[in-house]
């Protein structure tokens, strides 16, 4: 069988990267999560199994990486048997995890498991702000959770995604992390897609709060601070799109917790694309011969100014679902490129972020990815 090409025309395309989102259940309410806003609609998880039948069949197609995500992977009560199953196929494995359902047993036994590093994530740098945005009282289970799996020989990988609710408060995050004694930190500003989407105008920051963001974090690495630190900008802030998933198809492989293969974790909200099932299609042909896989490799579906723009080959157009969720357009040039025509929707909506004060009130409510009180966190959203 031939393989479709990579974007360099040059080496036969597999997937190195496998992200098995094994369930969209979280016990946390992000308002930025990136899961599907239409995600009671998917249908039920797929078993044990089948998790074993992806791992072994992506494995063989040459996938090295393996990304264990949710929702919230703890949920899955054979997490375990998923990781142990990974390691005896010699995957290197990444659990993604806000720590809730986690405790130092559980660490253990992950360990034992095989499992290679853990990411463990924080809303904010104080309990107040972590719990209104996760919506239960987490932030000191969360710290205990990260000196267990340092105490447990692991890395500590944190992740804290910023925003205009908890960008200003960069120091604190950066003071806690370093007192956690954080190897790895990811400052990733939020990227405005799933329910982040629909939160934007309450979540972008400013470009003052993101530059005072960026010395803060320049100035922490200049003196030489134990910890590396990873710092995201938004989308948004950018005049060129990113080289979205390395391009459609080219290195990431994504299951959704019912069995959709998918080239990355938001592609479902793309129309008239049928994605395959991973209980009726093996991967190899899901990768290789799948229409909805096939569909953006190389440039042929390119529209102009994408079409014969020499930055292309860097770029392959930007992000498909960016360009979908802000023009209606699948097709389109991703509007954070300065040459899109539709460049505008996104310089409008940082001069409206620009132009209202970070402090101000709230113009409407968070919408919560599952609220555990929507009067309180209404109440309190109107109050920050």
């Amino acid at each position: 069988m031939q393989l479709p090409q990579r974007h360099d025309g040059e080496t036969p395309a597999r997937p190195l990267w496998l992200l098995a989102e094994l369930t969209y259940a979280c016990p946390l309410q992000c308002p930025y999560c990136s899961n599907p806003t239409e995600m009671s609609q998917i249908g039920r998880e797929i078993t044990t199994e089948d998790w074993f039948k992806v791992l072994r069949q992506a494995r063989e197609m040459g996938a090295a990486q393996l990304g264990l995500s949710g929702g919230e992977p703890l949920v899955r009560q054979d997490l375990e048997q998923i990781v142990a199953e990974g390691r005896r196929l010699g995957f290197y494995s990444n659990l993604i995890t806000s720590g809730i359902g986690m405790d130092e047993e559980r660490v253990m036994r992950l360990r034992e498991a095989g499992l290679d590093h853990i990411q463990i994530s924080f809303q904010a740098s104080n309990a107040e702000m972590n719990n209104f945005l996760g919506g239960t009282d987490s932030f000191e289970k969360k710290k205990d959770m990260a000196r267990a799996i340092k105490a447990h020989g692991y890395p500590m990988v944190l992740n804290i995604v910023l925003h205009r609710k908890n960008i200003d408060d960069i120091e604190e995050i950066i003071a806690m992390a370093e007192a956690l004694d954080a190897d790895y930190v990811e400052l990733a500003n939020t990227q405005y897609y799933g329910w982040a989407f629909h939160n934007r105008e309450m979540l972008l920051p400013t470009r003052e709060q993101l530059a005072h963001a960026e010395r803060v974090t320049h100035a922490y690495r200049e003196r030489g601070g134990p910890m590396k630190l990873y710092f995201i900008v938004p989308d948004y802030y950018d005049d060129r799109p990113k080289a979205c998933m390395s391009g459609w198809g080219d290195i990431f492989l994504t299951i959704a917790p019912d069995g959709i293969a998918l080239p990355c974790h938001a592609a479902r909200q793309l129309p008239g694309l049928d994605f395959p099932d991973v209980r009726e299609h093996d991967i190899d042909w899901i990768w290789s011969e799948s229409p909805a896989f096939n569909h953006f490799r190389g440039f042929d579906w390119m529209q102009e100014p994408c079409r014969s723009c020499s930055e292309k080959t860097k770029d392959f157009g930007g992000c498909r679902c960016q360009a979908y969720m802000l023009t209606g357009d699948m097709y389109a040039a991703d509007p954070v490129c300065a040459k899109s025509p539709e460049h505008g929707l996104v310089t409008g909506a940082v001069e409206r972020a620009n132009a209202t004060p970070a402090d101000a009130p709230a113009a409407q409510p968070i919408l919560f990815r599952n609220p555990k009180n929507s009067k309180r966190l209404h109440r309190a959203t109107s109050e920050q």
